[in-house]
């Protein structure tokens, strides 16, 4: 099986890529809601992030108190490194238990979606790495349209983000999704048949 990441910046319509490879019965994993995923009570993860980061980022029903998580952990970058060892662990776990499922099921290409491939343990597990891209200022319209927020913090979202010149360096195929989502699916469709060709050539 065939393990192909589908990465992006925010606002350049990796979610619209992955819903139309599910519709045609790919399975898709959605490693940005795995990672809200470990953070749910239950998860083991919360512990050592009381521990790291304080007992009071639980509320008395023992959910996490997200703004006061990242307060802290975004405080210093030896908190954010923290973070990430703590919860990487397992949103990588979570990951290959659905890959592993998906190769039981017998499909021949999984799709793993996440914004933070690139320069993660994960990355090497990718046979190929597609990049989904859109110009800036259409990015950051539909950022404003989706979070409900100013042109000038969707800016500074894209800004903190992987440069594009990063992404491009480590993606295998860039897709532009510079048009309709009618366009935008005929490109995947594209990529999807080169696929299809490389597997018997």
């Amino acid at each position: 099986m065939k393990i192909i990441g589908i990465t992006g910046r925010s606002g350049c319509g990796k979610s619209s890529v992955t819903k139309f490879l599910a519709e045609e019965g790919y399975p898709c994993i959605d490693a940005d809601l795995i990672a809200r995923e470990v953070m749910l009570p239950g998860s083991p993860c919360l512990a050592q992030l009381q521990t790291a980061f304080g007992c009071d980022i639980l509320d008395e029903n023992g959910a996490l108190r997200r703004r006061l998580l990242a307060d802290r952990a975004f405080a210093t970058p030896e908190g954010t490194c923290t973070l990430t060892e703590i919860t990487q662990p397992e949103i990588l776990h979570r990951i290959e238990q659905r890959l592993e499922q998906a190769k039981q099921e017998g499909a021949a290409y999984a799709f793993v979606d996440g914004a933070v491939i690139v320069g993660t343990p994960f990355e090497k597990r990718c046979d190929q790495l597609v990049l989904i891209t859109a110009p800036y200022h259409t990015s950051v319209e539909r950022i404003c349209a989706r979070d409900g927020i100013t042109a000038e913090m969707a800016c500074r979202r894209l800004d903190a983000q992987t440069p594009l010149d990063v992404l491009r360096q480590a993606a295998s195929i860039e897709i532009v999704n510079d048009g309709t989502a009618e366009q935008l699916e005929s490109k995947v469709k594209a990529f999807l048949q080169a696929l299809g060709r490389e597997e018997y050539d």
